[in-house]
């Protein structure tokens, strides 16, 4: 009875999470094609097959539909951060699993994600937000690697310009169109990063 129990509590779960990466991948269908506020919650039930009402059962709002998008990179950038060799020192830790996470996000439509992004205030307002919450992530991420508490205050200070670093170069890549890989610009904002702490 308990093996069934299970079985249908693992079934429930997947058929949510397929739904809800439906309803995200409808929503950003439509806002690429149509534009975040010509899209409607309406719009974006009807492509993933779905009522309105069913879309408040797994998203609040079309923004938080944009938001899933981010915090799926969250997962990945933490999986890459506990794979890292533990010899390595905090600040290359980082870097190594930014640049495995990014390779697979080096696509136009990411770029036109990160344009969807910076297209309202509200999504602006929401991509400074997910900024701070990967900052966290991070800090969790390596807190987890190096528990000592003297180490905390040096951690968060490598989750900040990590994060920091990642915005440089993903901003940068953005407004040149990918015109080189975003790793290359991840690359040389860590490098600077260390040449000015060096001096």
């Amino acid at each position: 009875m308990t093996d069934t129990l299970s079985t249908q509590e693992g079934l429930r779960a997947r058929k949510r999470r397929e739904t809800r990466q439906r309803i995200a991948e409808a929503g950003l269908r439509l806002f690429l094609k149509d534009g975040f506020e010509a899209t409607t919650l309406d719009a974006i039930a009807a492509a993933a097959d779905i009522s309105r009402r069913t879309f408040f059962h797994y998203f609040s709002s079309k923004e938080e539909v944009v938001n899933a998008f981010e915090n799926s990179t969250d997962e990945a950038f933490r999986a890459a951060i506990a794979d890292e060799p533990l010899n390595e020192a905090p600040l290359d830790v980082v870097r190594n699993a930014f640049l495995k996470v990014i390779a697979s996000y080096e696509t136009k439509q990411a770029i036109a994600i990160d344009g969807l992004l910076r297209s309202t205030e509200a999504l602006c307002a929401r991509k400074q937000a997910n900024y701070q919450r990967k900052e966290q992530m991070l800090f969790d991420a390596l807190s987890e690697r190096w528990p000592e508490p003297e180490r905390r205050a040096g951690l968060r200070l490598v989750a900040m310009v990590s994060v920091g670093a990642l915005r440089l170069a993903a901003e940068t890549w953005s407004a040149e169109q990918g015109r080189r890989p975003l790793a290359d610009y991840l690359q040389e904002a860590f490098q600077g990063l260390r040449t000015e702490i060096a001096t």
